[in-house]
């Protein structure tokens, strides 16, 4: 494969069997990971940014386009406005792992972290208040993930499709739930293409996204402390919730047990697969979507001192037995 613009890089029919997650079942990962800027969201930011170019409302060396992210949103969009010629702003939050904020500085980003929580214990409130007062100025031009119908046709064009083509009729899509784009993205395809296709959305605890109680919350990447305007319940099958625990437990089984460093989306949907074990039929085609990989959160899941000092427990003990 040679390309001459960075930007088709994209890797989109990658998968990888797991045995083992499930006892009755395999479980088919699509990696999401190998496309340029490492994850997903690539997609969500050419969409966005297309979306408001359509519309007119953005011009290359006038326009500073901003947005809310916890990382890999900012990276792509730190990328693809570096390639544009648009100034970018990020509004992140202390939970960004380092390695998003150098590569979105490397790119020439602007980036701005906003360490006050808001009242449901996160960051995302706080960072659309920032967003707010910047948008005073009409230089600036918010993409806005959470309710941009952009989000959506991005993953129900490509991700969702990308699933299909390899497998027409799964039995269970498995995905994470942030700003519910891609969610909802393959919601609508799979309801127009593949009806029979169950869906569930992934949920860290501590997220309020489904209905439930706001917490402390210290993977970044997976959901959010304000529900989406793009989120609609009602075309979602199953939700599951998963402790941040088990996510990082899962984690370290999988790089352990199958050699991949996954990040912790993936890891949280994972979780979320393992809980549905009486629920999955055996033999059942399984698809669950890995956003990124692990080298985002090598100073975070994968230190264990990070882990015993933010959730008291070695996560390679059970490992080692």
């Amino acid at each position: 494969m040679i390309v001459d613009d960075p930007q088709a890089l994209l890797f989109t029919d990658v998968f990888l069997r797991l045995r083992g997650i499930l006892r009755a079942t395999e479980v088919v990962l699509k990696l999401e990971g190998f496309s340029i800027t490492g994850s997903i969201k690539i997609k969500t930011a050419k969409y966005l940014i297309a979306d408001i170019e359509t519309r007119g409302l953005a011009t290359p060396g006038k326009t500073t386009l901003v947005e809310s992210s916890s990382g890999n949103l900012g990276v792509a969009l730190s990328f693809l406005c570096h390639r544009l010629g648009y100034r970018f702003v990020c509004v992140t939050d202390p939970h960004a792992s380092r390695v998003n904020l150098r590569a979105m500085d490397a790119y020439g980003a602007e980036i701005v972290v906003v360490d006050q929580p808001d009242q449901n214990g996160g960051y995302v409130h706080s960072r659309l208040l920032y967003i707010e007062n910047l948008l005073r100025d009409p230089s600036y031009v918010w993409l806005n993930q959470y309710a941009n119908p952009a989000n959506i046709s991005a993953h129900a064009e490509t991700t969702a499709s990308e699933i299909l083509a390899a497998f027409p009729a799964p039995d269970y899509v498995i995905l994470g739930a942030g700003s519910t784009g891609t969610l909802m993205g393959c919601a609508r395809r799979f309801r127009e293409a593949s009806p029979r296709t169950r869906l569930v959305a992934v949920d860290p605890e501590g997220s309020i996204s489904f209905g439930g109680r706001s917490g402390r919350r210290v993977i970044a990447g997976i959901g959010s402390s304000r529900r989406p305007e793009l989120l609609d319940t009602d075309v979602v099958d199953h939700v599951v919730s998963v402790p941040e625990a088990d996510t990082i437990r899962m984690c370290h089984e999988v790089v352990h047990n199958h050699g991949i460093l996954i990040g912790g989306s993936t890891g949280t949907v994972l979780a979320a697969a393992r809980t549905l074990e009486g629920v999955i039929e055996p033999g059942a085609s399984v698809i669950a979507v890995s956003a990124d990989f692990g080298d985002k959160y090598l100073d975070t899941i994968y230190d264990r001192l990070w882990v015993q000092e933010n959730f008291g427990f070695d996560p390679r003990a059970a490992l080692a037995r």
